[in-house]
């Protein structure tokens, strides 16, 4: 675009500087509008627009926020490794928003590709066990949002269990995880599906092994929870079908893949 390559963008990150709504939600917006051009990123993320985008998103109004998140997505999605770092403190205004938005929207797909960034690194992870609701509204992603956010979303808190199963697995097991998560391995994306028998596998009493959750050790889990809900007398009633539920909604899902194909 001409207007990064004439100088645009120093100047436009020398007023995200100022700490007043209107200049940054005004130049929050431009660096936005420029970010979504694949050739531009490189030039704004090396900018320090980033760390500037972060200081709009904790301390701005809420349009100069969700601009924020939008830009500080394009950036991290551009085709070359992004060069530079996000800092955590972005973390307790990105669980907020996420409370906030429709949680089938693309805006909930961006913060929650972000928060997952976040979770692979320490800093990330503390902030977002010690904002309050920050795992539950992961969970709550999971459970209730798009494909992609749920990919996303149980991507965070698989890479929390990952770094220390034993800090995390009770955090997680006490927002209610294992519902979407059970539902996620029959009506998410392979991978997703693959991301959640992991998780589930992370939240056994016992420690997971090295190998991917099998069917025995789904039907283990789904009859422990079972267990949690209805106790040991209807248990097996209740996991029966619950793993029933499971593969009918495999079932429909081949359907509709297959009536997809054969209409193309």
């Amino acid at each position: 675009m001409r207007i990064v390559t004439a100088g645009a963008v120093p100047p436009l990150v020398e007023l995200l500087k100022y700490q007043t709504d209107n200049l940054s939600e005004l130049s929050s917006a431009a660096i936005l509008s420029l970010s979504s051009v694949a050739s531009n990123k490189p030039t704004i993320a090396s900018s320090g627009a980033p760390v500037l985008l972060v200081q709009v998103l904790c301390t701005g109004s809420v349009q100069g926020g969700v601009d924020a998140v939008t830009a500080l997505y394009n950036l991290s999605t551009s085709e070359d490794e992004p060069k530079f770092n996000l800092d955590a403190k972005a973390v307790p205004p990105l669980i907020n928003l996420l409370k906030e938005c429709k949680k089938y929207s693309k805006f909930a797909e961006k913060t929650t590709f972000l928060l997952e960034i976040f979770s692979g690194s320490e800093e990330g992870r503390n902030e977002i066990t010690s904002v309050d609701g920050g795992i539950l509204a992961l969970v709550e992603m999971v459970e209730d949002g798009s494909l992609i956010s749920m990919f996303h979303a149980v991507g965070a808190l698989l890479s929390l269990c990952e770094s220390l199963r034993d800090k995390y697995r009770a955090l997680i097991l006490n927002e209610g995880a294992i519902p979407g998560l059970l539902r996620l391995t029959a009506e998410g994306s392979p991978t997703a599906q693959d991301r959640a028998r992991a998780l589930l596998d992370f939240l056994r009493d016992s420690p997971p092994e090295k190998r991917l959750l099998t069917s025995s050790k789904l039907e283990r889990i789904v009859y422990d929870f079972a267990v949690h809900i209805d106790g040991m007398d209807k248990a097996v009633e209740t996991a029966k079908k619950l793993l029933q539920d499971m593969d009918q909604k495999k079932m429909e899902m081949s359907l509709s893949r297959l009536k997809v194909k054969s209409s193309t």
